[in-house]
This record gives C-alpha cells, sequence and structure tokens, in this order.
C-alpha cells in the first residue's frame, strides 16, 4: 500500500468484479430493461426504508449535474460549500447539465455550510426580484471535501432553511459510505429523514469498478431524470454491468464494511502523524481523508521511499492523503516509519 493520493485510484473489490461476471453470461435486454437494473429500486429502497426510484450513472460528475438540473431551473441558483466538489471540479457540468444554473458558495468551517449563514444568505434573496437567479436547490457534500461528516442534526437543520424558502436538497454522496461507518446511523437517517430529497450515491471510490446513481426519494414527484440522463449520454445501453455493480454493493452491507475498513485505516494514519514533531491535523479526520502540514522534506522523503498523495494547492506543505477501502496495515505502518525517520533527520 503505497498509493494514498485518492480513493479513485484503488482496484475494484473482489465481490464487484464477481458480480460484473456473473452478469456478463448470456443476453439481457439493453437500456435498462434489465434483471439487475429491475432490481435495484426494491435493494435501494431496503437499504434506505423508503420508496425510491434509482438511476444509474457511469461518473459521479454525472450523478452530481443531473440531480442538481432535476431541482434547479436554468434560471436557478444552487447553494453549496465554496470547496464542493460540483463547485470547483467539475468544469462547469452543474451548470451545462441544468442549462446555466447558478452555483453560490456559502462557507464554513472544516468544508462544511454553516447554518446560521446559510439562513441569512437565503434571507437576503428576492430584494432584486426577477434580475437575480432564483433560489432553487442545496447541495450538501458527504462525506465533505474536508473529510468531515454531517451530522443527521447538522443535515436536517440546513435541510429545514432550504425548506423555508422552497429550495430541493441534494446530497453528493460520493463518499456516503465513509460518512456513515462513521456516524453508525441508518442511511435513512442522514439522508431523506434528514430532508434530503435526491443523491448522488458513490460507489466507484468505495470498490466499484465505474457506478454511481442518482437516488430520488421524492415519491410520485413529476420527475425529468429519465430524458435528462438520456440527452446527457448517461443511458447505457448494457445497462447491467452498472447496475450488478449496485446492487452488490449494497448486498450484506458491503459498501458499508468497505466504508468502515477505509475509516479505521485513516484514523491509524491520522493519529501516527499528529504524533511526529512539526506535523498537524488540517481537518478533523471523519472519514477516509486525512489533511495534513508537515515539513516539506518529510513529504519528500515519503516520495522518495515510493509513497503517492496529493499535495493542497496553495500550499507547498499541505497534502492530502486519502485511504481506499483495500489499505493493509503494513502499508501504513511502513509510511509512518519513514516519515518518523525523515523527521528525526530533519
Amino acid at each position: 500500500m503505497t498509493d494514498f493520493r485518492s480513493d479513485n485510484e484503488a482496484p475494484a473489490a473482489p465481490e464487484i468484479m464477481a458480480a460484473l461476471a456473473a452478469a456478463n453470461t448470456g443476453s439481457a435486454h439493453a437500456y435498462g430493461d434489465d434483471p439487475w437494473t429491475g432490481r435495484l429500486a426494491e435493494r435501494f429502497g431496503a437499504a434506505f426504508e423508503t420508496e425510491l426510484a434509482v438511476w444509474p450513472v457511469a461518473t459521479g460528475t454525472a450523478a452530481n449535474a443531473l440531480a442538481l438540473a432535476e431541482l434547479a431551473p436554468p434560471w436557478g441558483a444552487v447553494y453549496c460549500h465554496p470547496d464542493a466538489h460540483a463547485n470547483i471540479d467539475e468544469c462547469g457540468a452543474p451548470e451545462f447539465y441544468s442549462g446555466g444554473a447558478k452555483l453560490v458558495g456559502v462557507a464554513g468551517a472544516h468544508g462544511k455550510i454553516d447554518a446560521d449563514r446559510l439562513a441569512r444568505t437565503l434571507a437576503a434573496t428576492g430584494a432584486h426580484g426577477e434580475h437575480e437567479a432564483l433560489p432553487s436547490a442545496l447541495s450538501l457534500t458527504q462525506a465533505t471535501e474536508a473529510g468531515t461528516v454531517y451530522t443527521p442534526d447538522e443535515v436536517a437543520a440546513l435541510a429545514a432553511a432550504a425548506r423555508r424558502h422552497g429550495l430541493g436538497v441534494h446530497m453528493d454522496g460520493a463518499r456516503l459510505g465513509n460518512a456513515l461507518a462513521r456516524l453508525g446511523c441508518a442511511p435513512a437517517d442522514a439522508t431523506w429523514r434528514a430532508g434530503v430529497d435526491i443523491l448522488s450515491f458513490g460507489a466507484t471510490k468505495n470498490g466499484a469498478l465505474a457506478a454511481e446513481a442518482v437516488v430520488d426519494f421524492r415519491p410520485g414527484a413529476d420527475s425529468t431524470l429519465a430524458r435528462r440522463r438520456k440527452r446527457g449520454g448517461h443511458l447505457w445501453s448494457k445497462m447491467r454491468y452498472l447496475s450488478a455493480q449496485l446492487e452488490a454493493c449494497l448486498e450484506d452491507g458491503l459498501w458499508l464494511r468497505l466504508a468502515q475498513r477505509a475509516n479505521a485505516g485513516a484514523a491509524r494514519l491520522a493519529a501516527g502523524l499528529e504524533a511526529l514533531p512539526g506535523v498537524a491535523l488540517l481537518h478533523p479526520v471523519e472519514a477516509n481523508e486525512v489533511f495534513v502540514r508537515a515539513p516539506p522534506d518529510v513529504f519528500a522523503a515519503l516520495r522518495a521511499a515510493g509513497f503517492e498523495f496529493h499535495p493542497w494547492p496553495g500550499a507547498d506543505d499541505a497534502f492530502r492523503l486519502v485511504v481506499p477501502w483495500c489499505v493493509e496495515d503494513a502499508g501504513i505502518e511502513r509510511f509512518l516509519a519513514c516519515a518518523a525517520a525523515a523527521g528525526r533527520r530533519g
């Protein structure tokens, strides 16, 4: 285990590959008219304890952009944290898929939107009438871009503020499994019971080969997602290969077990790094991401030893390490031993 750049760089879990191999037998109807896709609403409904609709897509960018386009018209405003993936890492996809909706940043510590600041921001809208973008949606990232986790109460407070102004609520759940593994609550408690309307369910970062889903918790809603997905190029003809991965993720709680393993590795990594002189954590470590500040020579030594990680933009001594589902204790111990030796030399 030497690669801590991103959980996107990890291999697919054996259970996912087995599910794909099982699906790769014989013929199956195309465009989602197959048994795997047909079972998804039931599978997700059981996991989230409610009636819902599921729309498999291939990427998290597509899931976020399609979900936000469902909630926000071209003249709408989507409120999110300034560091949200939808705001800075998706090349304008939410704006493109929605036909022009505006993303508005609402700040808060450690990647979380501050509920009071959101309430004040929304209360200040409307003064310019038709000259301003229409407040339409709130987007929450779970776990956040800082590796922190919203509690169900925090989600509920933010959703309530959004509801008072008629906004729909979206959750970017690219690392939802990691957040739930931290919280130890039912998936429903951190999503629709707390006020979430539409979820981007992430599987690729958590053991899948390539599989995400838009999960719509609005029973009976007049949804446009079917045609939005087709028009956006994410209605796979061989949909069974996406759906088989998603089904395998939910089978016997695999997605939560894999996430728990990654979280535990991140906690060990953070504790070891924090104990070293001159090293400081930049954010609480609540999921599988570790943001750390350390002398540059420490990270130079780690790179020389073959470890990979992501320098955080804007600082030469701040780095992000992401622990994947397949982490091994030996890799973490070797990383920490190397960091400690570099610190002693420094």
